[in-house]
């Protein structure tokens, strides 16, 4: 276990401390740009498809894997999610939307099965061939990635609906 973990390169560990520093702010109320709002969804983005492409390309099964993944978590990070629990400040140009720690456990579920895919192909790395596993991990994948841009997306929509209002009546939801 020490040599596996002192083989990390130490760019691992930043990510690793950039993304718990951010899954503790999502746990608060607060507000935000929707520049700012959009960071966690495109890092996961990019960490998704970053595992897909470094581990198994863009050919075969792997890229429509990730994307039906990818719809999949849209849709029901869009169905489950609470608009109610975003306030839309149009004049200020930012949102507030209610702390959770379901942004730091998808983070940290990201990051885990990135690290897990990464040293399962070292030692076995025979997988990339596997089927099974290319389906598994490329959808979870796409599911994760998709969590965090439906939740972008359900936010977008309730800033979008508030422009149209008066400040004031945004404020009061």
């Amino acid at each position: 276990m020490t040599q596996l973990f002192s083989h990390t390169p130490l760019y691992v560990w930043a990510i690793l401390g950039f993304l718990v520093y951010r899954g503790v702010l999502a746990s608060r109320t607060r507000e935000l740009s929707l520049r700012k709002l959009c960071v966690i969804p495109l890092v996961m983005l990019v960490l998704s498809l970053t595992g897909v492409v470094g581990s198994f390309g863009l050919h075969g099964v792997a890229p429509y894997a990730w994307a039906v993944g990818m719809l999949a978590g849209t849709a029901l990070a869009w169905k489950l999610g609470n608009p109610r629990s975003i306030t839309a400040f149009p004049g200020r140009g930012t949102v507030q939307r209610a702390g959770s720690w379901l942004p730091l456990i998808l983070m940290l579920a990201i990051f885990c099965m990135k690290y897990a895919v990464a040293v399962t192909l070292a030692v076995a790395p025979a997988q990339v061939h596997a089927a099974g596993f290319v389906l598994t991990v490329c959808s979870l994948y796409g599911v994760f990635s998709g969590i965090f841009f439906g939740g972008l997306l359900r936010t977008v929509q309730v800033y979008r609906q508030a422009m149209g209002q008066p400040l004031q009546a945004a404020a009061s939801h």
